[in-house]
């Protein structure tokens, strides 16, 4: 379980090589990277954003695919090609009016750390680098791209009675 509490969390912001796709990624014949998605983490992302959490992917990531997924799961804070995170994490937070405290950010390498030690509460999956792990409010039972944010999303919605409610958990 993660202790914070969660019934006063507004935003949750995912890296994704490592956190929402596994940490081995297979390359295509151009070098392109070919994620996995998980689809129980795609189930919890459109039902947070139809429960009105921010949700946002800030990633070093450029292939516009990673656009294309979370857009098509209703995520409208996508940030690909984002090297330094911390540069786009004060335009998300005034975007919305945030406090850090009220968001989760979820990493799993050195690339997380600066945004990590912002948040409010941070989490990481199981196979985060030791560095990560050690500044983490809560490290997930489950690998990165192995459901991560469906671990970390439910918990959030069932502390805050959002979770398989009403008609808004079924259906895509």
């Amino acid at each position: 379980m993660i202790n914070y509490d969660l019934k006063k969390i507004k935003a949750i912001v995912f890296d994704v090589d490592g956190v929402l796709s596994a940490e081995t990624i297979q390359m295509d014949d151009k070098g392109e990277p070919i994620r996995t998605i998980n689809i129980k983490d795609g189930y919890a992302i459109q039902l947070a954003v139809k429960h009105g959490l921010h949700l946002a992917i800030m990633t070093g990531g450029h292939n516009d695919n990673i656009r294309l997924r979370y857009d098509y799961l209703g995520v409208k804070d996508v940030y690909i090609n984002c090297s330094m995170k911390i540069n786009v994490w004060s335009e998300f937070l005034h975007k919305y009016a945030l406090k850090e405290e009220e968001i989760i950010y979820v990493g799993d390498d050195i690339p997380d750390y600066e945004v990590m030690q912002r948040a409010g509460c941070a989490c990481c999956p199981k196979d985060a680098c030791s560095e990560i792990k050690h500044i983490s409010t809560y490290v997930s039972d489950v690998k990165g791209g192995d459901g991560v944010a469906r671990d970390i999303l439910e918990q959030v919605m069932k502390a805050q009675g959002k979770w398989v409610l009403n008609e808004k958990a079924f259906g895509w």
